[in-house]
């Protein structure tokens, strides 16, 4: 049985679903799709653990944040959420976005976060050349919505090549999340989160919480080898590489992602529990 609650914060109305049982998990999806990036590996982990599985703001079926908001709110947003719920502490896993906000959150929440892993999470602002691609992106779908070129186009982006031609329903899952979000709040978003997306590498060595550093081995905006020397700043921090998997490896490679979690989890021995 799942728990669906929409939940007010001070980045909008925060859709949440709460599935499995045992220790809490708060689970935040990369930008430009939703909840759903979870789906290949939520049923299982949710044999063990109790997932919240958080539609960020402006995405799936969360309302449309304010303008500017930043990722000291999304952190505080999550605070918010835990707090409705009932829930004290979590562990956190957050895919590129939800990494940012995991980061942050473990910084200003320490007391409610027991660890945290981040998955294609890349600390520092966007280069040139991605930021380029941002403004042409988000030009065109503030002119024009989700129309089925872009989604086309951030499915291409977000995966491998190799998944492409032959993962057709992993493709669907991250189109069908981009034309689902609410227009105004995606579009907020791209400008709050990507395009002014501050660098927060500085945050890396103030973290008490141990941290698991997860790459994917394709990944160009995330190289393994950048992943492995951020993780070494943090004073509980470790990596780990998940081959074959670009910008969303829980959704390509969601029993490596699995495996790798399920061993720091068991290694760093984080029992946080629910009220």
């Amino acid at each position: 049985m799942s728990r669906i609650e929409l939940i007010p914060t001070k980045v909008g109305d925060l859709f949440v679903e709460v599935v499995g049982s045992g220790p809490p998990v708060l689970l935040w999806h990369s930008m430009l799709v939703d909840r759903t990036q979870w789906k290949r590996m939520a049923d299982s982990l949710a044999g063990e653990r109790t997932l919240v599985l958080v539609d960020g703001p402006g995405h799936g079926r969360s309302g449309a944040p304010p303008a500017g908001y930043t990722l000291e709110d999304c952190a505080d947003a999550a605070g918010e959420v835990l707090t409705a719920l009932g829930v004290d502490a979590v562990d956190w896993l957050g895919s590129a976005w939800g990494g940012h906000v995991g980061l942050v959150f473990a910084a200003r929440h320490p007391r409610r976060c027991l660890s945290v892993v981040t998955v294609a999470t890349p600390v520092a602002p966007l280069e040139t050349a991605e930021r380029v691609q941002t403004r042409v992106l988000a030009g065109l779908y503030g002119a024009l919505g989700p129309i089925r070129p872009l989604a086309d186009g951030v499915a291409d982006a977000l995966l491998t090549r190799w998944s492409k031609r032959t993962d057709p329903e992993g493709r669907r899952i991250v189109r069908d999340a981009f034309v689902r979000a609410g227009r105004v709040g995606m579009h907020r978003s791209m400008h709050a989160m990507m395009l002014r997306r501050p660098d927060i590498g500085g945050l890396l060595a103030t973290l008490a919480a141990p941290v698991l550093v997860i790459a994917g081995s394709d990944d160009r905006m995330w190289p393994p080898e950048v992943a492995e020397r951020s993780a070494a700043t943090v004073p509980r921090g470790c990596c780990a590489v998940v081959d074959g998997a670009h910008r969303l490896p829980a959704l390509e490679r969601p029993e490596a992602v699995l495996t790798h979690v399920r061993a720091f989890w068991a290694r760093i021995g984080s029992v946080p529990s629910a009220n």
